[in-house]
């Protein structure tokens, strides 16, 4: 994609705009795409139609209880040729590079160097000697985690990754990149309030959630976000970027295949939460953290030999840990 004027950087999210819909095969995605009132309408009555018949409590428990299998049932299939490295990583989440010391030069982030090291500087935990500690949640197969690891050199870096699926973190800890001196990998339930982190609270420069807050029971996403608050460092952030209410994959659903209001489970069990901005900020909010970014992406991807189109709705946030 194009740079922006003077910085060289691509910019957040493109600049690739339709503005002539007869051009629409020419790229294989265009950014920023605005809907019209009827894409929304339409959107709105497919969501209601695919909702109008949620499975039973029984099929809703069932899902919940063998999440974890099913999750260790997609890596052992997929391993780790299903997701690719993300390109866009960096460009979204400044935070992550080697750079990330200093803020961005950008007024959202004014008054939010603040960090400092955690009250429980004296315990010895894995990366306790780390100026700059970083946590992904819902690693996967380390799509994040070792680009992060090959692009951010700083010596004082520790990076921590956990997942629900112990298969996941095996296939991380076995990758070749995986160095122990600089990362931990470790199974985690971010739906389990009695199960703890290997980290003590006020540690933690950045956490990053990639589609995982989604894949969650929403009834526990408050208190997940909440114990995640507490891991951070005054002025500390969590960046996450997530399914946006009216995605593609949400019109695709059919009817047999809702849990709850906008809450679905795939054909592979595995499970998917659409949020609105409104949802996200109260949930963060609500753990004590401020808003520096929340925005929707809505992204046409282009089938060009299929001559299809595609709408995808993503939401990205960052919010952070007021200093005081």
């Amino acid at each position: 994609m194009a740079s922006s004027p003077g910085t060289g950087k691509r910019p957040q999210f493109g600049n690739r705009f339709l503005k002539d819909p007869g051009q629409v095969f020419q790229h294989n995605a265009w950014d920023n795409v605005q809907w019209t009132e009827e894409q929304e309408a339409a959107a709105k009555k497919k969501v209601q139609e695919n909702s109008s018949q949620p499975l039973s409590p029984e099929q809703q428990e069932k899902y919940e209880n063998k999440a974890s299998n099913f999750w260790d049932d997609f890596y052992t299939i997929h391993e780790n040729r299903f997701f690719k490295d993300r390109q866009w990583l960096f460009t979204e989440f400044p935070e992550l590079s080697p750079s990330s010391r200093s803020p961005p030069d950008s007024a959202e982030y004014q008054g939010q160097d603040c960090q400092q090291e955690s009250g429980d500087v004296n315990k010895d935990y894995p990366g306790s000697s780390a100026s700059y500690r970083i946590l992904e949640v819902g690693c996967g197969v380390g799509n994040t985690v070792f680009p992060i690891l090959q692009t951010n050199n700083d010596p004082g870096l520790f990076v921590y990754c956990c997942d629900f699926s112990s298969t996941a973190v095996e296939l991380v800890k076995t990758n070749p990149q995986y160095d122990p001196s600089r990362c931990l990998a470790f199974v985690h339930d971010l739906s389990d309030e009695k199960s703890s982190y290997p980290i003590p609270e006020g540690s933690l420069d950045v956490i990053v959630l990639i589609f995982v807050l989604s894949a969650i029971l929403p009834s526990k996403m408050q208190v997940a976000i909440s114990r995640l608050s507490k891991l951070l460092k005054p002025g500390g952030c969590i960046l996450l970027r997530d399914y946006g209410r009216y995605d593609m994959a949400q019109l695709r659903f059919k009817k047999e295949r809702c849990l709850s209001e906008n809450f679905y489970v795939r054909g592979d069990g595995t499970r998917v939460y659409f949020f609105t901005q409104d949802e996200l900020e109260e949930l963060f909010t609500k753990a004590g953290l401020e808003k520096v970014q929340n925005i929707v992406d809505r992204r046409l991807q282009v089938n060009r030999g299929k001559q299809l189109t595609m709408y995808r709705v993503w939401i990205q946030c960052k919010y952070h840990k007021p200093c005081n």
